[in-house]
């Protein structure tokens, strides 16, 4: 399933988009601000390893306790909706905003307004209409 299905015209989908035109604008910090944000919602998205399933112990005569067999320790991933999706991004938005505020008070105030930046680009893409 491709990662957009789920809510089309949704935020994910909107900061796919908004990756693509970082992409051909070659615009490096963007890109990394939303590859990030991406990066937090799959990671949301995984299964946590304590509610995985028991392997069989009938699998590799290699490995004691692998699977063998092609996908047979695959798991599908969470689907998240689209008001989790939401504050996942929210949450990289505080999240830049405070340590932009933490590097400030450090005096270091390129890394201040970088991190701001990044939280502009999120926020941005947030705000554009489905």
């Amino acid at each position: 399933m491709n990662v957009t299905d789920a809510h089309p015209g949704g935020l994910r989908e909107r900061l796919a988009r908004a990756l693509r035109d970082a992409l051909r604008a070659r615009d490096v910090e963007t890109a990394l601000s939303i590859r990030t944000a991406m990066a937090a919602i799959d990671n949301a998205e995984a299964v946590a390893a304590d509610s995985l399933p028991p392997v069989a112990t009938a699998g590799s005569t290699h490995i004691a306790g692998a699977a063998a067999g092609v996908g047979a320790s695959e798991v599908a991933r969470r689907a998240l909706s689209e008001e989790e999706v939401t504050a996942i991004v929210r949450a990289e938005i505080a999240e830049r905003l405070e340590a932009a505020d933490q590097c400030a008070k450090a005096g270091s105030a390129a890394r201040s307004a970088r991190l701001r930046a990044h939280a502009e680009v999120l926020r941005t893409v947030l705000s554009r209409p489905a």
